[in-house]
């Protein structure tokens, strides 16, 4: 395929995803690097699916991610489908070809000792700041809460006890989440001063965690703020710090500790049991670690002599 043709081809596709499809300048320079790319290890206009696998895999080769191959597959299709839709091709050598799937990247975690510290530190402010404190970290931890469902928690969900709250989550499907004896008795010190954060002109603030603000409860972006001072003063590193990072924590530590999947899974609230196991793989990892390091057998040793 000569060069004239290869850019011409390029630049055609182009001009249409620019004009009739409003691709914007950062779109079309990508599709043109991408399609620039490919056409140095096969001919555009004649290229098999065994070259589009080819070029895929020289891709993954080089350690590309699988999302940028993913993208680049996405340039493919749209430049062979034009060429179809055109009649420059009778068939789109993409078609049949899966896109590389990403490997979901493993939940960040909190070690026992770091949430310790955190409670531990919101525990040494008794004042109605440091109880409301020790509550969110008590419940998002021990209660595995999504910090959607914390936020928007009612009041009348927590004043109970039977030592189970009343959760909605996602897709407005409600579960019952237990609550170990110490989220137990930060909740029952917070609500003693919850009175202390309902706006003057709330007095029926029906959330848990009211607040002064329009939503009238704490957004979400206001308990990241809350934790991420807490750790600072715990010292911890605030970015390894948020609420969803204490929920992937109390879910990792029922899994080391022997929970069952479908236990965890009904305590995530998780409609799909695939969402949860990858804490299965976290867990496996930090026990190969602690192997590593810990086990004197996993340690190097200097070589015996051999007569």
């Amino acid at each position: 395929m000569k060069r004239t043709d290869t850019a011409y081809l390029i630049e055609l596709f182009l001009d249409m995803m620019g004009a009739e499809r409003g691709a914007g300048a950062n779109t079309i320079s990508a599709y043109r690097r991408d399609l620039v790319d490919f056409a140095q290890l096969a001919d555009l206009r004649q290229a098999s699916r065994d070259a589009v696998r080819a070029f895929l895999s020289s891709l993954s080769q080089a350690g590309l991610a699988a999302s940028t191959q993913a993208r680049k597959l996405s340039a493919l299709r749209q430049f062979y489908g034009f060429l179809y839709t055109e009649g420059m091709r009778e068939d789109d050598p993409t078609q049949t070809i899966a896109a590389p799937k990403a490997r979901r990247p493993l939940p960040k975690i909190l070690s026992g000792g770091d949430l310790d510290a955190m409670l531990q530190t919101a525990m040494q402010d008794e004042t109605p700041e440091g109880l409301r404190l020790t509550c969110i970290v008590e419940m998002l931890y021990g209660g595995g809460l999504r910090v959607t469902e914390l936020a928007g928690l009612k009041l009348a969900s927590v004043r109970t006890h039977e030592g189970f709250i009343r959760i909605t989550g996602k897709g407005n499907k409600e579960r019952m989440t237990p609550l170990n004896s110490s989220a137990r008795a930060a909740l029952d010190a917070y609500l003693a001063v919850r009175e202390e954060f309902v706006p003057k002109n709330d007095k029926n603030n029906r959330y848990l965690f009211a607040s002064r603000g329009v939503e009238g409860f704490l957004t979400r972006r206001r308990f990241h703020q809350l934790l991420k001072g807490l750790a600072l003063k715990a010292g911890l590193d605030p970015a390894k710090v948020s609420p969803h990072v204490l929920r992937h924590a109390f879910a990792t530590h029922l899994v080391e500790g022997g929970a069952d999947l479908r236990s965890v899974q009904t305590l995530l609230g998780h409609a799909d049991i695939a969402t949860t196991q990858i804490y299965t793989h976290v867990a496996r990892d930090r026990l190969s670690q602690v192997m590593r390091t810990a086990h004197p057998l996993a340690k190097a040793r200097p070589a015996k002599n051999r007569r």
